[in-house]
């Protein structure tokens, strides 16, 4: 090469880009379980505290509430939980008590199809 030029060769950049790729194909897979993994412990800390404000709910009042809406009403809860696996409020799957009169909401399930890295399906979280 001459003294006056600088710059990288072709064989230099497809060297610098293979590492590279090498490096994002050994990491990649990782961060996305760590995603999954994440959403999946969002998901089993919203439902205990969830759980644990119906229980407050019905130690305080006698009943459970009619709907998740009535934990935000009544202050149980900040706002309605999301479910991190959908992404959405509306999916969860609610279970009635037993009494009918008891109230509408005495327990709760991910509606999210599929299951989780461990092979434990979403709704038995």
């Amino acid at each position: 090469m001459r003294a006056g030029k600088h710059g990288f060769t072709l064989i230099e950049l497809l060297v610098v880009l293979a590492i590279v790729s090498l490096l994002l194909t050994l990491s990649l897979p990782r961060y996305f379980h760590s995603i999954d993994h994440a959403k999946e412990v969002a998901l089993a800390e919203n439902l205990r505290v969830t759980r644990d404000a119906l229980d407050k709910f019905y130690s305080d009042l006698g009943k459970y509430p009619d709907g998740l809406q009535q934990l935000v009403d009544k202050r149980y809860l900040r706002a309605l939980p999301i479910d991190p696996v959908t992404g959405s409020t509306s999916t969860w799957i609610v279970v009635s008590p037993d009494d009918a009169s008891k109230g509408g909401v005495a327990n709760l399930h991910s509606g999210a199809p599929g299951s989780s890295s461990d092979g434990k399906p979403f709704f038995e979280f």
